[in-house]
């Protein structure tokens, strides 16, 4: 893999990574376009690396709530703010991690990547995206995120293990649907993202090791410091503008892309 690929897939994950448009489909299909290699795995556990410590960082003070609120959880004080968003995070987390050991063991999870799949999956969501923020009440805010709003949410994110869904895509269209104002609904779906990630980030490596992926330790830093700065940019411009702007655009993208994607596979 040559530097200019290396530093392209960087920057691809970390600006898709938590845009509602599908990181997983584009680095597949990045994958595919530029041929697979033994440093894959390595590659993506660099970049999934550098993309959540992006989000720890924009959003660190709930990122340090959640965890200082981890002690009053862990002895039954669920009702104290930081606990209770802790406990969310924790329910959130729970479909996503069965459901991916559910593909994982069954096989699907490589019969599902498919230009076909993330085109169709590109389109459907998208246009549920659409539908869930035009017409989804804004009323509530992240403190009224309990465990019955984490199941669902949960639930949701589960479904973005299908390549082309998107993880932030269908959390966002979960937390619109529920009645989150736009900028509230991204920032609940961004601090569900650091668990799930860390935790496939985990996978990664292990398949990894388990595999001998090997990279040399300078593009592995570089690939991982790309993929902070894109995410990093991406986020803020995202939450920047999201009072003022729609998910609209990124809803646009997703069509298009998807049409394109199922011309390509069927043709």
């Amino acid at each position: 893999m040559t530097l200019w690929t290396l530093i392209l897939l960087a920057l691809i994950q970390g600006i898709t990574e938590f845009l509602p448009i599908s990181s997983s489909g584009h680095l597949i299909l990045l994958h595919d376009a530029f041929g697979g290699s033994e440093n894959d795995l390595a590659l993506d556990v660099a970049v999934h690396l550098g993309s959540i410590l992006a989000v720890i960082l924009y959003f660190r003070d709930d990122a340090a709530r959640a965890v200082r609120g981890l002690v009053p959880l862990a002895r039954g004080r669920a009702a104290e703010p930081g606990a209770r968003l802790a406990l969310a995070l924790v329910i959130a987390t729970i479909p996503a991690i069965l459901f991916g050991a559910l593909l994982v063991v069954t096989g699907w999870v490589d019969a599902l990547r498919s230009m076909t799949v993330i085109g169709w999956m590109m389109i459907l969501f998208g246009v549920i995206l659409w539908a869930a923020d035009r017409w989804g009440p804004e009323v509530a805010a992240i403190d009224a995120w309990g465990p019955r709003q984490a199941v669902l949410l949960g639930l949701a994110q589960a479904v973005a293990l299908i390549p082309g869904v998107s993880r932030s895509g269908i959390s966002i269209t979960a937390a619109r649907a529920l009645g989150y104002r736009r900028a509230e609904a991204a920032r609940i779906s961004m601090l569900m993202s650091i668990p799930i990630t860390l935790a496939t980030g985990a996978v990664l490596l292990r398949d990894a090791l388990t595999e001998g992926a090997a990279l040399p330790l300078g593009p592995i830093a570089l690939a991982a410091l790309f993929a902070f700065a894109a995410a990093f940019g991406a986020l803020a411009l995202m939450m920047r503008f999201l009072p003022k702007v729609s998910f609209t655009p990124y809803v646009i993208y997703r069509v298009i892309l998807g049409v394109v994607l199922l011309g390509i596979a069927y043709s």
